[in-house]
């Protein structure tokens, strides 16, 4: 785990793919659990410590999450997050190159809970929510490519499912299409930065977590950044 940012009322955290946000059937360590644990011991606290979950990344993915430390930031967050009001910034290794060098992308989503899966269509049906994003591509590779995703909803693997529609499936990703699983597990899609004002002191709060320490990452991040 490595913070990124910290306050009395927010911290902002680098996820490990593989980590889960919240604890979940599995009975694995949360990372919700593994920062309390932190600030407890850091901090000398007798007593619990208060951490608030308002947001998830799916467990096979990397990069940003925030949590609240206070009840007011919790409360704020969680409408500002329902509003749409934090932006977020996603980069994802695709194995497909889309048509289009940048695009914005509307679906209707529907997810099935039997096996969490979700699935995209181009018309509106029962059940289905919209779904939209935009994406550009930043980096090409030889076999590899990086897009650059805003997402303007909030839908289960969103992502995921409407990357893999237009036939650019996240590398590693097997739920969603790509042809073989990443070593560690993971899928190559990062949350790279978040943007929001501050729920209780109003400054601007912007904050982006390094890629994993992958070659093909790395290699990407430079293309991607003229280095």
């Amino acid at each position: 785990m490595q913070v990124l940012y910290e306050d009395n009322h927010i911290i902002i955290v680098s996820k490990a793919s593989g980590e889960i946000v919240q604890g979940d059937k599995t009975g694995d360590t949360p990372l919700s659990e593994t920062v309390k644990q932190y600030i407890k011991e850091r901090d000398g606290k007798p007593g619990n410590v208060f951490l608030g979950v308002v947001h998830r990344l799916d467990r096979p993915v990397s990069g940003v999450v925030v949590f609240a430390k206070t009840s007011k930031a919790l409360s704020r967050l969680n409408a500002m997050f329902a509003a749409g009001d934090v932006h977020k910034t996603y980069w994802a290794i695709t194995r497909g190159m889309p048509a289009e060098p940048s695009a914005t992308l509307t679906h209707w989503i529907k997810s099935v809970e039997r096996n969490n899966k979700s699935y995209a269509s181009l018309t509106p049906s029962d059940g289905a929510k919209e779904a939209r994003l935009a994406y550009r591509l930043i980096a090409q590779g030889d076999r590899f490519n990086l897009l650059e995703v805003n997402l303007m909803t909030g839908r289960k693997h969103q992502i995921r499912v409407q990357l893999s529609s237009i036939g650019c499936p996240v590398k590693g990703d097997l739920k969603y299409g790509d042809k073989r699983s990443n070593p560690d597990g993971s899928i190559s899609l990062h949350a790279r930065r978040i943007r929001f004002v501050h729920p209780v002191s109003g400054k601007e709060i912007d904050v982006t977590a390094p890629v994993p320490d992958d070659n093909l990452w790395h290699a990407l991040e430079e293309i991607a950044e003229g280095k």
